[in-house]
């Protein structure tokens, strides 16, 4: 198959909407054929993990941000703005979402660099659909269990 069949052919996904394709079913269809592109992207994320190093103050000397690396760093920064921690991580996933799609060239719509970006896209709306109060209730009853006394 082709890599702008693969594209045209793959669901279509939503942020905060669970997808209808899974990460191993995405992997077989890909075969290997995005890495080059998924190097891309580790460059890209990089840098959005370096706007958030400086977001939390924790980067003692960042270099000047301009263009591109400067719009990642502001959209970083303002997620920072939000005092909830989960409403936070729910922005900074949709930074994330957003940012997947510098991959794709304007010249290629349905190219390796389309394919790359539904990778990603497809990890953060998996990562989304996993993410649920009763499955945080699960994790907390699961560390705090042996710290829990029984007064009976």
């Amino acid at each position: 198959m082709t890599v702008d069949y693969i594209v045209a052919s793959l669901p279509p996904l939503e942020f905060g909407v669970p997808p209808a394709i899974d990460e191993e079913r995405f992997a077989q269809l890909a075969g290997g054929r995005i890495a080059a592109e998924m190097a891309k992207w580790r460059e890209l994320e990089t840098e959005l993990r370096n706007a958030m190093a400086v977001a939390r103050g924790k980067a003692k000397d960042a270099r000047p941000a301009k263009g591109c690396s400067l719009y990642w760093r502001q959209r970083i920064a303002a997620c920072f703005q939000e005092k909830d921690i989960a409403k936070r991580d729910e922005l900074l996933d949709r930074v994330w979402w957003d940012a997947a799609l510098e991959l794709v060239p304007p010249s290629a719509p349905l190219g390796k660099g389309a394919l790359a970006a539904y990778g990603v896209r497809l990890a953060i709306a998996c990562k989304r659909a996993r993410i649920s109060p009763a499955a945080g209730a699960d994790a907390f009853d699961a560390l705090t269990a042996g710290s829990k006394l029984d007064f009976n």
